[in-house]
């Protein structure tokens, strides 16, 4: 089985002192490339994602609800938008963005990003796809935040066929009492979810 390890809009603005900050968001970046570094064969391809946001509509409000709407977040090319400092330095195959006209909460709605390139550039490989080319079959998904943007990969990954496995000690969440119900749900769609032990 070939598997893939997703990381997940490990950025600042989602941890502590960004403007929209997930509690635990930093630990999450120190676990992660920990992890990495100590099991990095055991992938055989790595992607980060990002939220890439340069006009994404009613996504940003002045008066969020924080469930369909943010406080402004994650502007492409800000600080705050960059891989967090512990994952910027791994070894990673391939960096995808999304949302950057419209809401995206599912890493499949990501697309390859060329730093290079005009951050409005929408041309890049999908995530779904690039896996598939590379002949993954299993993914395992981490980063932030457990209840939104990872729930979301995770759905579009086994609904897409991959065998799914969410590391949970990998993830935060930005309402923790909400988690017993989205692993329920994660579950029910046949995503593995690791816990500690």
């Amino acid at each position: 089985m070939n598997r893939a390890l997703l990381i997940i809009d490990v950025q600042p603005d989602f941890c502590e002192g960004g403007a929209l900050a997930v509690a635990g968001g930093n630990l999450v970046a120190a676990g992660i490339a920990g992890d990495v570094r100590s099991r990095r064969a055991s992938y055989a391809a790595i992607a980060t994602t990002q939220d890439w946001h340069i006009d994404p509509g009613a996504h940003f409000s002045q008066e969020p609800d924080f469930i369909d709407s943010w406080p402004v977040h994650c502007v492409a090319g800000s600080d705050g938008a960059a891989l967090h400092p512990q994952i910027a330095g791994l070894q990673v195959d391939a960096h995808f963005a999304k949302g950057r006209f419209a809401a995206a909460y599912s890493g499949f709605e990501a697309r390859r990003l060329d730093p290079a390139a005009d951050p409005a550039d929408e041309s890049g490989a999908l995530l779904g796809d690039w896996l598939t080319e590379r002949g993954i079959t299993a993914v395992d998904v981490v980063g932030l935040a457990a209840d939104h943007c990872v729930r979301a990969t995770a759905l579009d990954a086994a609904a897409a066929g991959f065998a799914t496995t969410v590391l949970a000690p990998l993830t935060a969440a930005v309402s923790p009492e909400n988690m017993p119900a989205v692993n329920d749900q994660l579950r029910a769609a046949g995503v593995t979810v690791l816990t500690l032990g």
